[in-house]
C-alpha cells in the first residue's frame, strides 16, 4: 500500500513556473510507476505525465516541452517542474500510483492523493 500527499500548488500568472511534488510513504516506492494527473471542472482526469519504476517519462501532447517529471527514490518524492503556464493548465493536480504498464489511463493506478490545485491567470 502506498500513501500519496501532493503539494505546492497555488495561484500563479501566465508564463510563471511552478513545482508540485508528491511525497510517498509505504512500501515499495521504487516498483511503482507514478503519474500526474489533472481535472478541471466539468472536464475528465486526463494524464499529465507518468514516470515508470525504470525511469521512462511520458507526456501529454498539451503540456510536453514545459512539464517535466522527475522521482528521487531515496527521498520517496515524485515532482513535477511546470514552466510557461497557461490559463488552460488550471486544474486540481493529483498524484497516483501504479504497478501496470504502460500506465497511460486512470484504471492503471490504485492509489492516489487528494489533489493539488493550480491556478494560472491570464
Amino acid at each position: 500500500q502506498v500513501q500519496l500527499v501532493e503539494s505546492g500548488g497555488g495561484l500563479v500568472q501566465a508564463g510563471d513556473s511552478l513545482t508540485l511534488s508528491c511525497a510517498a510513504s509505504g512500501r515499495n516506492f521504487n516498483a511503482y510507476n507514478i503519474a500526474w494527473f489533472r481535472q478541471a471542472p466539468g472536464n475528465e482526469r486526463d494524464l499529465v505525465a507518468r514516470i515508470t519504476s525504470g525511469f521512462n517519462t511520458f507526456y501529454g501532447i498539451s503540456v510536453k516541452g514545459r512539464f517535466t517529471i522527475s522521482r528521487d527514490n531515496a527521498k520517496v518524492t515524485v515532482a513535477l517542474q511546470m514552466n510557461s503556464l497557461k490559463p488552460e493548465d488550471t486544474a486540481l493536480y493529483y498524484c497516483a500510483a501504479g504497478d501496470i504498464l504502460p500506465g497511460l489511463r486512470r484504471y492503471e493506478y490504485n492509489y492516489w492523493g487528494r489533489g493539488t490545485q493550480v491556478t494560472v491567470s491570464s
